[in-house]
């Protein structure tokens, strides 16, 4: 296989795209088998189990041609939903870090008592250590092909089996949030609303390419499967790059934040200065700060909250999405549960 040289790179800077996972599996629930009456997606792809998860969610398994093997996704459905009802709802796709799965908000947040505000649905889907893309893989491309089982695949299953209007917005940390803002530049006007915390948004930007191989190797994974090689394959890499891709986010409501600094910020663990926190987010910053300028020479309309101080991990994400979520809700019309 083809490889160009990459330059010597300071270990610590695998952090990129990836968010580590800190809790243990959740609790197996037993599945049963998915309704015969639930629609397939266009590629064929369908709901082949259904296990419930709490009051108000679902864990859906899910058989699709574009991955090599069963995925799940997790929905968390609004107090008010019913299979039968005239009404849809609206809905928001969470996605999550580099090294987690679907299960990773339920674990590290409170999003069940978050989306039980607000009469809206809430799709989780698996993304392993994808890096939302399409894989390269030498240039023979093929499977694994995740962005297209996350923007063609989950959204059709969703959208004909569980009653939805139509209105998307979409959130992401880590590599997540590079992904949700890969998608919406790419499919124009398919989310109302994007948000990106903590999120790789040059990705080939100055050593940006070094990083993420540095990331992808510690998933496991070679970056010449996942984007190619960094000199020869250099259009794969901006064709997934948001900040080539900016222009498409026109008309889309915009909001990034990240840490700058490399220095923890309230909430955040005690860790040593060279922590791979602390410096992974100063490199994510950098890209953030490359982005915002970007957005700017194209008049686009956005949010950048650059706060400074905080290091690359859940408290620093928890801090933002108390005041992000009622934005998000607001943006695809979903109403405040009362009480």
């Amino acid at each position: 296989m083809r490889r160009a040289h990459l330059p010597h790179a300071v270990p610590a800077v695998a952090v990129l795209c990836a968010a580590p996972l800190l809790c243990s599996s959740a609790e197996a629930v037993p599945a049963v088998a998915a309704p015969a009456s639930l629609r397939p997606a266009d590629s064929g792809a369908k709901i082949v189990k259904v296990a419930k998860a709490g009051k108000y969610g679902r864990d859906l398994t899910v058989s699709t041609p574009n991955l090599d093997r069963r995925v799940k996704v997790r929905v968390l459905l609004p107090k008010s939903w019913r299979k039968n009802s005239s009404r849809k709802w609206p809905v928001l796709y969470v996605y999550s870090g580099g090294d987690e799965d679907y299960r990773s908000w339920s674990r590290q947040t409170r999003i069940e008592q978050w989306s039980a505000g607000y009469d809206a649905i809430v799709v989780m889907p698996e993304a392993a250590s994808s890096s939302y893309t399409n894989w390269f893989n030498g240039g023979k491309k093929g499977n694994p092909r995740w962005e297209t089982f996350h923007t063609k695949d989950v959204i059709q299953l969703i959208e004909r089996n569980y009653r939805t209007n139509g209105r998307r917005s979409a959130l992401g940390v880590s590599a997540g949030g590079m992904g949700a803002m890969r998608y919406a530049a790419r499919n124009p006007k398919m989310y109302k609303f994007v948000a990106a915390l903590s999120s790789p948004l040059w990705l080939t930007g100055p050593g940006i390419p070094v990083s993420t191989a540095l990331a992808v190797g510690s998933h496991g994974q070679s970056i010449w499967d996942v984007y190619g090689d960094p000199v020869l394959d250099r259009k794969n890499w901006l064709r997934n790059d948001p900040y080539e891709l900016a222009p498409g986010l026109r008309g889309t409501k915009i909001y990034f934040s990240s840490g700058t600094t490399g220095r923890p910020g309230p909430g955040d663990p005690p860790v040593s200065p060279l922590d791979v926190g602390l410096s992974g987010e100063k490199i994510v910053g950098d890209t953030n700060k490359a982005f915002r300028k970007r957005l700017r020479e194209l008049k686009i309309p956005h949010t950048a909250y650059l706060y400074g101080d905080g290091r690359h991990n859940w408290p620093a994400w928890k801090r933002i999405l108390k005041d992000l979520w009622p934005q998000l809700m607001k943006s695809i019309g979903a109403k405040k549960v009362p009480g």
